[in-house]
């Protein structure tokens, strides 16, 4: 059975069309790291449907870390603090990091986890997003594996939420008219 979106809710991005492209990214990042040890860093909570299917499609042996951050609370638009809600349970020291995030809008979530993960001295950061909100950047943000691009718009499904609901939703969309 299909999860039910409320009335309100436009498609924008079809699964099987972030499925072939979930696939694309995993061997890209497949072939990049192929002499490397890779620790995949999933930021949490957005970014778990994302990052199960990415890393099935990761022809490697991979370490997994999660860590938790927040800077949308229950509205709509970033507050401009972030905050650490879970942190790593192992040292990255000499890891090569993959993170793995939903979606880069403002740039400052990604922005401070990777000088955050700068003091730890990892090999390298590489960053994977599945959406990317180039008009709503407030930092620039390099994104070395990037899904889809985007309108600036509040999008839900496929792991993204508005106030905990809607991450169960197979596509990824918008509510029209938006959530205030």
């Amino acid at each position: 059975m299909r999860p039910r979106a409320p009335e309100n809710y436009v498609p924008l991005i079809r699964a099987a069309d972030i499925d072939d492209r979930v696939a694309q990214l995993g061997r890209d990042i497949t072939r990049d790291f192929a002499d490397r040890p890779l620790t995949a860093l999933v930021v949490l909570k957005g970014s778990f449907i994302f990052a199960a299917d990415l890393i099935r499609h990761i022809a490697l042996p991979l370490h997994v870390e999660f860590i938790g951050l927040r800077s949308y609370g229950d509205r709509t638009s970033t507050s401009g603090v972030v905050e650490i809600t879970m942190d790593l349970k192992h040292p990255v020291e000499g890891q090569h990091i993959l993170i793995i995030e939903d979606i880069v809008d403002s740039g400052l979530t990604i922005d401070y986890l990777r000088k955050n993960l700068e003091t730890r001295s990892p090999s390298s950061v590489s960053l994977a997003a599945l959406l990317h909100k180039p008009t709503a950047a407030r930092v620039p943000v390099t994104i070395d594996y990037r899904g889809f691009e985007i309108a600036d718009r509040f999008v839900v499904g496929y792991g993204l939420d508005h106030a905990g609901l809607y991450r169960n939703l197979p596509d990824i969309g918008y509510l029209d008219p938006p959530p205030a």
